[in-house]
Order: C-alpha cells, then structure tokens, then sequence
C-alpha cells in the first residue's frame, strides 16, 4: 500500500524556464504540492562557471530539504549539467530528476538524418550533453545553437518580439537548409517561444519539449519511493531571488496562473526568506 506523503515536490531554475517543467508536472500530478525557486539575480546561468552554478543549486538544494522536499526537478538544463550528479551523491536518499536534452528521441525518430539542438554554451559544453550524444547519435549529424541572449528576452517578457524573432531565425535557418527534421529544446526557457520556433521551421519540423517526459519521470519516482500525494488541488508557493512583482507578471503571462511570489535572499552561500 502506498503512504500519502503530501511534503512539497521542490522545483527550480535561474529563472522562468523551468516554469515550462512545472506546468507539466501540475498537469500531470495535480495532487501534489509543489515550491518553485527562481534564482533570477543569477540569471542565467548558461553565462555563469560550472563551479558557481554548482554553488547555486547547492544552496537552492539545502533550501528546499529544510522546506520539507520529498524530491526535487532540477528544470534547468545548465544546473542539471553542472550539479545533478553531485547533487545526487551529497543526497543519496532524495529522488531528483533532471534535464537532459532529449537527443535520443530525436535520433530515433529523424527521416533525414539530421537534428537540431537549440541550449545555452554551458549545456553543450557540460558532460551529460556530450555523453547523450554519444550514446544514441550515431550517424545523425547534430547540429547546434547557443541562442545568444533568447533568455534573457524570455526573462523580460519579450516572448513575440522582433529581437525574439531575429534570434530564432538565425539559429534554425542554416539548421533548415541543411535538412533538419527534428529540433531539441536544450533550454527549459525555450517552450515559451514554439509558436514561434514552429512558424520559423513549419509543420514538416517536429519541436521536441522535454517538459511532458520530465513530469513522467516526476511521477513515476513518486509511485517507485511510495510518496505520492493526495490533494484534492495541490498547491503552488512560488519564490524568487529576483523582483517578485515582476516574477508575478511573468507567471500570469507564461502559464496563466495568479499567484503571490515571496522573495529569497541570499546570505553566504544560503538561501532565506525575506523578512
């Protein structure tokens, strides 16, 4: 029999993005409780070392223990990159899923031969990346973009703008010219903009989120430990290192939700609520 566990699901990223996660897995497992971290004074983390992005999600991590977490996404392809691993050697006993940019179904599934993967320079140079890579693309020519600057337009609200535009068209034409069937969103930031990636490369491109099979995992290490929950409606506490007003508008605008965001500070290397 399993045992009702109705602790809070923790869920972060450097900022918006992983907001793409949480809505799939509020989808999926509406019962759950869920505490969303946005660390936008770093944001974002693609631009940031491996060793401070490690600090950050050590940091967020011990936050969310102290908060009560039964398990924690880590949606944020950098973070996943640069900390997942150690993350899970520091806390054995705690589930954490990740991100890992979804290569393999796009191998498996392309006619042409040829993919695109759009994510920030710290991903791709991240050993979980190159390894994805190597293990299920052979003979697929993977092609890549860093997207400069997209998530910080994503951050500000500028989702449908020229610039966003611009952006996009940059990254995924020479990836349409040279026969891409597939294109992987390496970046939780970037399912905010598939209506625009989709209208740039038409219906014969299949735009592949990772969002939907990181709320799977989400629900199936929560039946695996026996730790589901059992609310009617879960809820949603939302928090950011940021502007919480501007993080609010974000979450109505990005995922239709009304919410209060509370504001973290940190303090040496700790995260603490704002008095």
């Amino acid at each position: 029999m399993n045992r009702i566990n109705n602790q809070p699901i923790g869920v972060f990223d450097s900022g918006v993005g992983g907001l793409s996660v949480l809505r799939e897995i509020s989808k999926q497992s509406p019962q759950e409780n869920l505490i969303y971290i946005a660390d936008q004074i770093h944001v974002p983390y693609g631009d940031r070392t491996k060793d401070q992005v490690l600090g950050y999600a050590r940091g967020i991590v011990r936050f969310l223990i102290a908060e009560g977490a039964k398990l924690i996404v880590v949606a944020c392809n950098t973070a996943s990159a640069a900390a997942l691993a150690e993350l899970r050697e520091i806390y054995p006993d705690l589930p954490f899923v990740g991100m890992e940019p979804a290569v393999k179904p796009a191998a498996e599934g392309t006619s042409s031969g040829v993919v695109g993967v759009l994510a920030t320079p710290a991903t791709f140079q991240g050993d979980l990346y190159s390894s994805t890579v190597e293990r299920f693309a052979q003979g697929v020519r993977v092609l890549q973009h860093t997207c400069p600057e997209l998530v910080e337009l994503i951050e500000s609200g500028q989702i449908d703008s020229p610039q966003t535009r611009d952006i996009l068209k940059s990254a995924l034409t020479p990836m349409l010219d040279q026969g891409i069937d597939k294109v992987v969103l390496g970046c939780t930031h970037y399912p905010f903009v598939i209506p625009i990636i989709q209208d740039i490369v038409g219906d014969g491109v299949l735009v592949i989120d990772p969002a939907p099979a990181v709320a799977r995992q989400t629900h199936r290490l929560l039946e695996q430990h026996q730790i589901q929950g059992e609310q009617v409606n879960g809820s949603i506490e939302f928090l950011t290192t940021g502007d919480p007003g501007q993080f609010a508008r974000n979450i109505q605008e990005l995922i239709d939700l009304t919410n209060q965001v509370e504001k973290l500070d940190w303090e040496a290397g700790d995260l603490s609520r704002n008095p």
